[in-house]
């Protein structure tokens, strides 16, 4: 995520390392870089020199600590102002009402089909009873679309596929909603372009009639400083409550993300990281500022650990490990659950100090395939005892996963690794207990 602006930055504050005190001089070469860094992510030029002149002002007004490196302080001046230029704190969506109503904008495109049934996923874990209603009645896909998404994550979708009236539509999935039991009504719309007045009438039309807690506003962010100018003309129109990032796993170069807030004076609230159920993440200011800077964010990845790994699955693996019994459905359900975290690359920018030490190699999210494939050709018996795993079954699990003998008999020593570290880690506890109870 972000990950050219985050190496741009990183370049452009290692020129005051080694300095011994923050001066005009000095610090010259440093904005300036920072400056061209925010203008490549295609951040607003207003923007851009806006909060370069800030940091400059408030670091050579700033007395430096014995204790803290010229370079460490800057690094917080700056963390500061991008946290503020983003928003300065998260913005939490409005679900009150009976139900709660939730309308979903945007352009063509943008992934708001997607972000709807995902935003649906996300606080259908936090315990709300959630509708989604297919409002899109002009691309022939999206109604589908929504209702393969709400099997997938097991909420009702509202739809009338006869229907050519959007408006009548969310108001009969109201209807639906109330009588069901339903806390909160997601409604995803049709993508439509500012230039398009007919289509602009029936958003404004929308919002008016059916009044929702909350209205945001789904933006591409790979479209760069035409997401920030779309948004603006979206919400000189709708008036909405906040924003949208899809894409930002792709290559976006940042700009919107950063400068949106600023040019729009509304929040963005989430944030699309893949395409997969999981991959939206609520938007916290002082949270992207940090990895923008290269220094991870521990908490955004301890949240979705959190939420990936399953509480009893957890206490009953750490059973196993503490009896030295890992097995490989042991290691298949760990494999599930790392899954859910997103990708590879985006865990390692989330730990301080990974990002800049996998900078410029290749995070590859299929690594774990052929280890899943290996284990789900053993049978039930081999997974459980793989000991009993001599060479014909290593050539028969290599044949049905399509790998190699190697690559099993390296999967056997990274299990047998692991044991052999979770040995370690026992005696050492048991070392401990017993020097507490002579104590």
């Amino acid at each position: 995520m972000l990950e050219n602006l985050t190496q741009k930055l990183d370049g452009a504050i290692k020129n005051l390392k080694g300095q011994g005190r923050i001066s005009e001089i000095n610090i010259a070469t440093t904005i300036k870089e920072i400056r061209r860094a925010l203008l490549d992510a295609d951040v607003n030029y207003k923007v851009a020199k806006t909060i370069t002149d800030e940091i400059k002002e408030e670091a050579i007004g700033q007395k430096v600590i014995t204790s803290v490196k010229p370079g460490e302080l800057f690094v917080k001046i700056v963390s500061d102002k991008l946290t503020e230029l983003m928003g300065g704190e998260m913005k939490e969506i409005n679900t009150q009402g009976s139900p709660g109503i939730i309308l979903i904008s945007g352009l063509q495109g943008s992934g708001k089909t997607t972000f709807t049934a995902k935003l649906g996923n996300l606080l259908k874990k936090k315990g709300k009873q959630i509708l989604l209603a297919a409002c899109d009645i002009y691309r022939p896909a999206a109604i589908d679309q929504l209702k393969a998404l709400g099997e997938q994550i097991g909420i009702d979708v509202y739809a009338e596929p006869e229907n050519k009236n959007a408006l009548e539509i969310a108001q009969n999935a109201i209807k639906h909603a109330k009588s069901n039991g339903k806390s909160i009504l997601i409604v995803d719309t049709a993508g439509r372009l500012a230039v398009d007045e007919a289509m602009m009438k029936e958003i404004e039309g929308l919002k008016r009639e059916l009044n929702p807690s909350e209205t945001l506003f789904v933006v591409d962010s790979m479209t760069g400083q035409d997401a920030v100018n779309t948004a603006k003309t979206f919400n000189d129109r709708l008036d909405f409550d906040g924003v949208v990032l899809t894409k930002l796993d792709g290559d976006s170069r940042g700009g919107a993300a950063i400068s949106i807030k600023a040019v729009v004076d509304k929040p963005i609230k989430f944030i699309g990281t893949g395409e997969k159920m999981e991959n939206i993440d609520i938007f916290h200011p002082d949270r992207m500022a940090k990895r923008i800077l290269g220094m991870g964010d521990v908490i955004s990845l301890v949240e979705k650990a959190q939420q990936a790994f399953d509480e009893e699955e957890a206490k009953r693996l750490d059973k196993k490990l503490r009896k030295n019994q890992l097995d490989f459905n042991d290691l298949l359900s760990q494999i599930n659950q790392m899954k859910k975290l997103g990708s590879l690359k985006d865990i390692a920018g989330m730990i301080p100090g990974v990002g800049k030490m996998m900078k410029g190699k290749e995070i590859d999210d299929n690594a774990m395939v052929p280890m899943e494939a290996m284990i789900l050709s053993m049978t039930p018996t081999e997974r459980e005892k793989p000991e009993i795993i001599d060479s014909n079954r290593k050539k028969r699990i290599a044949q049905g996963s399509g790998t190699t003998i190697q690559q099993v008999n390296n999967l056997l020593k990274t299990r047998e690794g692991i044991k052999g570290m979770m040995k370690m880690v026992n005696k050492s506890q048991s070392k401990k207990t017993k020097n507490k109870k002579k104590r």
